[in-house]
């Protein structure tokens, strides 16, 4: 394995790591999905991220590491290796604080579970990671990772929107697909049958966000922050839509309002230059 890709590797478990931990509220300016979709069809597989995470680990917990993955190749019954799965995964997560391979693992067991609670817990934890994620080749591993368990959830519960809207956006976000349409029509066609689904609403938002149609993003958002006036994320993304078409009224009454409901000082100090550039302007 090439020492570039290792160091890739190992910089975006660490930065996935940071903002697990810490927060990331204020949307990025380049929206993740954009850059994946953009970098074209990269592969990396869960080895190559291994590896590199194992790097990062003392000796000693290395030999944890190695006594574990020898368990799960000695467990002759599904029972005992989704056990030793929970038990890797815990460990990349409370001890090794890595969590690219702590949701691989939690997948693993949830795969071998096969309920729909943990099929849509280790869907979702790669979906969000998604669009925390800046590296190309770690969004779309983590977009094919959640798209294969959003399917087997799907096949327990068929009808659940839920999972249709979180299915479609492993194509909006992740860089799985040549066309991200595909992801739209999927989120889409739940939000044309109920307009109530803030979910699909707000992906949609998200989707207008990542296309360049910000008009049509702005819509979707206000229909989300009126119907959850305590949602930040989407008061930020709208406020960014406003700025985005240069309405400088729009944008700084949603930067505005979203310091309502932020209490990090770092963070309402990033929206109040916002704003001041806004009135510069």
């Amino acid at each position: 394995m090439k020492k570039q890709q290792l160091i890739l590797v190992g910089s975006g478990v660490v930065l996935l790591c940071l903002i697990y931990f810490f927060g990331n509220t204020i949307p990025p300016k380049k929206n993740p999905g954009a850059v994946a979709a953009a970098a074209g069809p990269k592969e990396i597989s869960f080895n190559t991220i291994l590896e590199a995470s194992k790097k990062q680990l003392t000796p000693a917990q290395q030999a944890q590491v190695a006594q574990l993955e020898t368990a799960v190749v000695r467990g002759d019954v599904k029972e005992q290796q989704e056990k030793v799965y929970k038990q890797l995964a815990n460990f990349w997560k409370d001890t090794a604080h890595l969590l690219l391979p702590y949701g691989y693992y939690t997948a693993e067991a949830a795969k071998l579970e096969n309920s729909q609670k943990s099929l849509t817990f280790a869907a979702q934890f790669f979906l969000e990671g998604i669009r925390r994620q800046d590296n190309p080749e770690l969004q779309r591993w983590m977009g094919i990772e959640a798209k294969e368990l959003f399917e087997k959830a799907l096949q327990i519960a068929p009808d659940n929107d839920s999972l249709k809207i979180g299915l479609g956006s492993c194509y909006l976000l992740g860089g799985i697909s040549d066309s991200p349409m595909e992801g739209i029509m999927k989120i889409r066609e739940v939000a044309e049958r109920n307009p109530e689904n803030m979910y699909a609403q707000f992906m949609l938002g998200l989707g207008g966000m990542i296309s360049g149609q910000f008009d049509k993003a702005s819509e979707r958002l206000l229909k989300v922050v009126q119907h959850q006036p305590e949602n930040v994320e989407a008061i930020l993304m709208l406020a960014e839509a406003y700025e985005r078409q240069n309405d400088k009224a729009g944008a700084m009454k949603w930067y505005k309002e979203a310091k309502k409901h932020i209490h990090n000082a770092d963070v309402v100090n990033e929206i109040d230059e916002r704003i001041k550039l806004l009135g510069n302007k």
